[in-house]
């Protein structure tokens, strides 16, 4: 019996991949590298998997141990490494205002022992990694699957660390080793059913809105009309990634898993307004006027309610090229176009807070 190692249970992405890459593969089992402080909610989370699973029962093991230290933190990683033919690694810190110390030793240095550790399986058939877009940087124009290092500016640890793990993962690949990188835009809830565990990125911007009634101003930066805001909701990530990941095909790919049609700043904000049932007053605003207005300027930031990390991504110059999205042609797997589930999102953020629709007459 062959078994898989997961990185990053029971974050969401994790509790939603076990079931489907176990589903594929009955004779297989998943032991589960869980930081000793989440390990009530990885028993937890484990608990419910089985309960809506039972077919999982007895396949999941969870070992506490520590990306960050050479070795995973284990008493003997050549004995676990041994019959593992699949490694997972999607464990990273994702916060846009991470200190570069934190990134570095979570995201570069995390990443690279578990690379060191799949070195050790014999056996090893694949390397998952999740990587994001947002490796990219702020390069200005179209960013492929086969692009890394295009010489770009950062706008933050979170995007100079992800890129520099990537760059260690691929130099592995390079070098031999079965892998395939999985690269998300900005993900958004469930399509289907609005869903989702974090409010962040257009989060923001869909918060302001329902906070203010009929009438909503939102402030833009730059041209709204020029720049793009790649979105994608979580459950066509989480299936293109299983998707992908039972095929021979895929392994040495990188996949760049954004929307092939992303909206404008302007359509998305135009987009929210219209699920929201709102009227729209733009107000125009330089970036860095805005960052500093949210950081420095009292009341500002209590009124947004926007972090000032996020500013930049309003005026993001890079296009996402998703050619080999190709791969999950004739799947029945696709990214839906944002208008078919923005209400879905509008209307789960209502059922959780408690409010009703906004009525617009006119």
């Amino acid at each position: 019996m062959s078994t898989l190692l997961f990185t990053g249970f029971p974050g969401f992405l994790g509790v939603q991949l076990l079931p489907r890459v176990l589903s594929r593969l009955p004779n297989s089992t998943v032991t589960c590298l869980i930081q000793s402080n989440f390990a009530d909610l990885a028993t937890r989370q484990l608990e419910e998997l089985v309960e809506a699973n039972p077919d999982l029962a007895g396949r999941i093991d969870l070992v506490t141990g520590d990306i960050t230290v050479p070795g995973l933190g284990l008493d003997d990683p050549t004995a676990l490494a041994a019959g593992v033919t699949e490694v997972w690694h999607l464990a990273a810190v994702y916060d846009l205002s991470v200190p570069r110390d934190v990134a570095m030793r979570v995201n570069v240095e995390g990443t690279r022992n578990v690379l060191d550790f799949a070195e050790r399986a014999d056996s090893l058939q694949r390397f998952h990694y999740v990587s994001t877009c947002y490796v990219s940087g702020r390069y200005a124009g179209a960013f492929g699957e086969d692009d890394l290092d295009v010489g770009q500016q950062f706008n933050n640890y979170y995007e100079e660390t992800k890129f520099l793990a990537e760059v260690e993962v691929q130099t592995r690949r390079d070098q031999g080793m079965p892998t395939t990188i999985y690269r998300p835009s900005v993900v958004v809830g469930d399509s289907t059913t609005g869903q989702t565990q974090k409010y962040d990125g257009p989060y923001y911007a869909l918060q302001l809105l329902l906070r203010q009634g009929r009438w909503a101003v939102m402030p833009t930066v730059g041209d709204p009309t020029l720049h793009r805001f790649n979105i994608v909701p979580s459950d066509f990530v989480i299936e293109a990634i299983a998707t992908l990941s039972a095929t021979d095909r895929s392994s040495g790919r990188v996949y760049n898993l954004a929307d092939p049609r992303p909206l404008t700043v302007a359509e998305l904000y135009a987009t929210m307004a219209d699920a929201v049932g709102c009227r729209m007053i733009p107000v125009p605003l330089p970036a860095g006027l805005a960052r500093f207005a949210i950081d420095h300027v009292p009341g500002v930031h209590s009124l947004l309610r926007i972090p000032s990390s996020t500013i930049a991504y309003l005026n993001h110059p890079t296009y996402y090229l998703t050619a080999n999205q190709a791969d999950l042609d004739d799947t029945g797997v696709a990214c839906p176009p944002v208008e078919s589930y923005m209400p879905t999102l509008v209307e789960f953020m209502r059922r959780v807070s408690g409010q009703e629709p906004t009525r617009r007459d006119g």
